[in-house]
């Protein structure tokens, strides 16, 4: 891989540094946060502590069915386990709608979830409407929606997973272009392919969108990969997500949303009342503690550890919580 998470982990300490120094003035020079940055370590966080008094309480943490998703699974789950809790895995549960009712039977106690996906998947936000909303007002809307199901949305992390249109850069390059209304405004820009899921056809957050937002309807190819398409020139451009683990490498850029065509999809971690209740503060602190450093470029490294260095989602987990300090 061209970068590593210690290094982006590294880079995200050296900023968390750079305001606390100018909020105390240049002081405490010799914090250990300055030391980890300079060493390259990982950033100085509280290692989890392990309580017996835990051990009583069980908690299962589920998965939709994809990478990203198993590996959220593992770290919430793996942090937990280090905080001494008996904790059941349930990943690879299905869809977001088999997921959502594992959820509200109490199969599951807690799955992660994506803002975007909650309120137009399960409380009936039109996708156009929900395309103009801040990463906050989703957040605070699927909060208020899953509340009346008896669920918590914990606080959402900092990475978001939507739709973004990518190409190589030597692509770019020969386009010029930067954001999607350059793309659009191009003088051959009805002939510039795009690849995407089939289903992306009839999505109001993909070519849908780009014709109702951008008024620009690019030629459509229809292809379950995502970067092959642009690595074999079949397309110029394609719509893949922002963390996808092929976006660490730097062959590939996006192109800015200039416009809010797509919706905001951060991670939130819904966990029924009563389970939250189980593991009390502590265990409430832990899950939303161990997502502080997962950045869109940490979360498309980890994506790209299983699914380009083929490693297992619960190496690369347990891995990330040893990195970042979470555990020893």
């Amino acid at each position: 891989m061209n970068r590593t998470l210690r290094a982006l982990l590294a880079a995200l300490a050296a900023l968390v540094l750079v305001v606390a120094l100018a909020a105390c003035g240049g002081e405490d020079e010799e914090s250990s946060g300055s030391e980890s940055a300079a060493t390259g370590g990982a950033p100085a966080v509280e290692p989890i502590e392990e309580s017996s008094e835990n051990a009583d309480t069980s908690i299962t943490i589920g998965s939709k069915n994809f990478t990203e998703q198993f590996i959220l699974g593992e770290i919430y789950s793996q942090a937990l386990e280090a905080a001494g809790y008996d904790v059941t895995k349930e990943l690879n549960l299905g869809s977001e709608q088999i997921a959502f009712r594992a959820l509200k039977s109490g199969q599951v106690d807690a799955y992660p979830e994506y803002t975007g996906t909650a309120i137009t998947s399960f409380f009936g936000v039109k996708i156009e409407d929900a395309a103009g909303l801040t990463p906050e007002e989703a957040y605070e809307m699927a909060k208020e929606d899953y509340a009346k199901e008896g669920i918590v949305a914990l606080p959402q992390g900092k990475f978001d997973n939507t739709y973004v249109v990518a190409s190589t850069v030597e692509e770019q390059e020969e386009l010029g272009a930067t954001t999607i209304s350059d793309l659009a405004a191009l003088p051959n820009a009805d002939e510039i392919k795009i690849a995407g899921f089939p289903e992306c056809r009839q999505r109001a957050d993909c070519l849908l969108g780009l014709e109702n937002v951008y008024n620009w309807t690019p030629t459509f190819v229809a292809n379950e990969g995502k970067f092959e398409p642009l690595d074999e020139g079949q397309t110029e451009l394609g719509f893949v997500f922002g963390t996808d683990g092929e976006l660490s490498l730097n062959d590939y850029v996006t192109y800015e949303d200039d416009k809010s065509l797509f919706p905001p999809y951060y991670i939130s971690l819904g966990i029924r009342e009563e389970a939250l209740e189980a593991i009390g503060p502590e265990g409430e602190e832990v899950l939303t503690r161990v997502q502080e450093p997962l950045t869109e470029d940490v979360m498309r490294e980890l994506n790209a550890r299983v699914d380009l260095d083929k490693e297992e989602p619960e190496q690369v987990a347990a891995d990330y919580l040893s990195e970042s300090g979470f555990v020893q």
